[in-house]
């Protein structure tokens, strides 16, 4: 899986830490990208059953978009950030009371500095007071204003990072698929070439029972028989691992055993060139869209903060009816408005637009880092899938090469004409030409889902390969 791990490390979006704490106007981004550690693990759900599940690529990728923990922590950064939008509208709606109050009393006058008074008793009471009301009360300024558009760009942020948080989710479980397929077939291989280091071992068995050749050539065959049968025990571990892996990120029920139906897909690279990958990233990548949306988010959270020092209006009024009976209760009601001009506030507000526009500062910084990152990330996908492809042509053929240098040095070894070190030598040949074409097959596959990730296309080319394309 170090393949898939690099290569992930390059394209998964990295947000620095900015170099000053967030503005007091305005809540942090609700929704960063998801960790590395988080697109590797999941919520298994369900109960296994008994034997192997088949599992093809497009089930492994609609299983990942259902119990990823990656994709569910973004999708959980979207509520996050939906209920920081709603408390930042709370100070500018307007805020309705209803209240309904009965009160029973006896008061003590005099308490009250009333004594002495002919014809006014000390004690009054007791008597009734109903009262019945509704409040409004709101604040107008263009503090809560931009709070409140800043909000609104955050939760768009975050809607591009769920969506860019899929891209990655896909490009994680199609990958460690492709990863699992590829340690398949080593498996393959390695009981292929452990059959061919038996069989030449008997015939250096039969050669030596014969006269033919020394004991050493027998000696030198089980040796290399005994190797063959270590690498087909790492294989199989190794491809167990990997379905783990798989298992661990698509959120299969624990303890479930699966069966890769899909084989290896094939095919050449998309005739694609630079420019028109690095055109499609900046009109498709998720990541690009949700930094835009945080420098605008953080351009309104530095308004805000300037709205601290302007005048504000506020209103507020009630309606109801009072009396000492619900009967007869007489309506009432009350309007008041004020303005509050800020004179001086000890620096605070100078303080909060500092830290704004440090954060809007760092926001537009990131916004440039990320456009140069987007452009390498295409160039280098580039480079890397067009490596790949030309290292599988040649791959190709030398395993068609090693393969006959093999039967060439097993007819001169039962011809009487060389010892098996020829042999040997050959079947390490073999075993490193088909190693070198399973991983240059694997690695045009992980190119084209790298290229598919760089201009923000991974799923929907996810999606066409499973459809052969």
């Amino acid at each position: 899986m170090s393949g898939l791990l690099s290569i992930f490390l390059i394209l998964a979006p990295q947000a620095p830490a900015p170099p000053a704490p967030p503005p007091a106007t305005s809540a942090p981004p609700a929704a960063a990208a998801p960790a590395t550690s988080a697109l590797f693990g999941s919520v298994p759900t369900g109960t296994a059953t008994p034997g192997l599940l088949p599992l093809s690529l497009a089930d492994a990728i609609d299983r990942a978009l259902k119990s990823n923990l990656g994709l569910f922590l973004a999708e959980q950064g979207v509520r996050a950030a939906r209920g920081a939008r709603w408390e930042a509208l709370g100070d500018v709606l307007p805020h309705l009371i209803a209240r309904f109050s009965a009160v029973r009393q006896k008061i003590n006058l005099e308490a009250f500095g009333f004594s002495g008074f002919p014809g006014i008793p000390t004690v009054v009471g007791p008597f009734n007071v109903f009262d019945t009301r509704v409040y409004v009360s709101d604040d107008l300024d263009l503090k809560g204003l931009y709070k409140a558009r800043a909000e609104q760009r955050r939760v768009e942020a975050a809607r591009w990072t769920y969506q860019d948080a899929r891209e990655l989710v896909v490009l994680v479980a199609g990958n460690l698929y492709l990863q699992a397929l590829a340690d398949q077939s080593r498996i393959d291989v390695a009981r292929a070439e452990l059959e061919t280091a038996r069989a030449l071992h008997q015939l250096a068995l039969d050669r030596k029972a014969s006269g033919l050749v020394p004991g050493i050539d027998v000696l030198r065959a089980e040796v290399e028989a005994r190797s063959r049968e270590q690498r087909v025990i790492a294989a199989e571990t190794r491809a167990a691992r990997s379905k783990l892996d798989l298992a661990r990120a698509i959120g299969l029920p624990l303890g479930q055993e699966i069966q890769l139906v899909d084989p290896m897909p094939s095919g050449a690279a998309p005739s694609i060139t630079i420019e028109e990958a690095a055109q499609k990233a900046f009109e498709n990548r998720s990541d690009w869209k949700a930094a835009q949306a945080r420098v605008r988010a953080a351009e309104d959270a530095r308004r805000s903060a300037l709205g601290e020092g302007l005048p504000g209006l506020s209103l507020n009024a009630d309606y109801g009816a009072i009396g000492q009976t619900l009967g007869g209760a007489r309506n009432t009601y009350t309007l008041a408005g004020g303005v509050r001009v800020p004179l001086f506030e000890g620096g605070r507000a100078i303080g909060k637009v500092l830290e704004a526009d440090a954060a809007l500062q760092s926001a537009r910084a990131s916004l440039e880092d990320l456009r140069g990152r987007i452009d390498y990330d295409v160039r280098a996908a580039g480079l890397d899938l067009k490596s790949a492809v030309a290292r599988r042509e040649v791959a190709e053929r030398a395993v068609d090469l090693a393969r006959e240098q093999l039967q060439q040095a097993q007819d001169r070894f039962r011809a009487g004409v060389a010892n098996n070190v020829e042999v040997v030598q050959a079947q390490q040949a073999v075993a490193a030409a088909e190693e070198d074409l399973i991983s240059s097959a694997y690695d045009v596959n992980l190119g084209r889902a790298a290229l598919g990730r760089a201009v923000g296309l991974a799923e929907e080319g996810f999606r066409q390969l499973v459809r052969g394309h």
